[in-house]
């Protein structure tokens, strides 16, 4: 028995990194998953391996997101779970950040979060989970990711009052906050052929064993398996919450 057996689940930004990490644990664990992205070939590959269901999905653009749900009712008749995963990061001061890249950000990050939760709450079945992916930073703040960081925030927010607005339901809205995770929006080397991914990743590493206190950046599948928590019954009396995956950063500083 598998602890999502018999649920349909909708993941966004599933083509690659932790999206493709939920994705693959939440079919392993019996559910119907439906791989949501805008990396077509990507996405429709591994909706094929993990027998699957791939949909294109611009999440800041609300006829997609109809289009979407509907796609995903029409083949299975319901929906019982949704990860709002996808997301991007650009990295600028606060003074140095144009407007239309600030609003680039807010309209996938903060905008798709909304507009998924909107869309796919009246159709939910009672008992369903949203899970959504804030980070680390939308709970602290850094230097030069000022736009991530409020879109993150805003995350929170909007978790908090739907899991207030859809308790009647039983649908349960959490949060994750993960860290620094291995993948490109880490290190966008790994989209550059002409770059050394795993060099990068080396000073990655010597970066984050100075900063974080378990000594190394995490895995997709690290935070996968805390998707999977919040969204199967293990975590049924859990709602309204933010979730940090960070190795210990957030913890403080550590001078010795």
């Amino acid at each position: 028995m598998g602890k999502l057996d018999g649920r349909v689940v909708l993941v966004t930004g599933a083509a690659r990194g932790q999206g493709e990490q939920e994705a693959r644990l939440f079919r392993a664990e019996g559910a119907e998953v439906v791989v949501a992205d805008v990396l077509d070939d990507q996405g429709e590959a591994l909706a094929r391996e993990i027998g699957g269901r791939y949909v294109h999905l611009d999440v800041g653009e609300e006829e997609q997101w109809r289009a979407a749900v509907s796609t995903v009712k029409d083949a299975h008749g319901r929906i019982d779970g949704l990860v709002n995963n996808a997301g991007i990061l650009r990295f600028n001061s606060l003074v140095d950040t144009p407007l239309d890249e600030f609003m680039q950000v807010v309209r996938v990050n903060q905008v798709g979060c909304f507009l998924g939760i909107r869309t796919v709450a009246p159709v939910m079945e009672d008992g369903g989970t949203i899970v959504n992916t804030a980070s680390y930073t939308a709970v602290t703040g850094m230097a030069a990711v000022g736009t991530y960081a409020a879109t993150k925030h805003a995350i929170l927010g909007l978790t908090r009052v739907a899991a207030l607005e859809l308790a009647h339901r039983g649908i349960r809205v959490n949060a994750m906050c993960p860290g620094a995770i291995d993948t490109a929006m880490s290190n966008p080397a790994q989209l550059d052929p002409t770059a050394d991914a795993e060099e990068t990743g080396r000073a990655l590493d010597e970066l984050y064993r100075k900063l974080v206190p378990l000594g190394r950046i995490g895995k997709p599948a690290e935070v996968a398996r805390l998707a999977l928590f919040l969204t199967c019954e293990d975590s049924s009396y859990i709602t309204g919450q933010p979730f940090v995956i960070d190795g210990g950063w957030l913890a403080g500083v550590n001078l010795i």
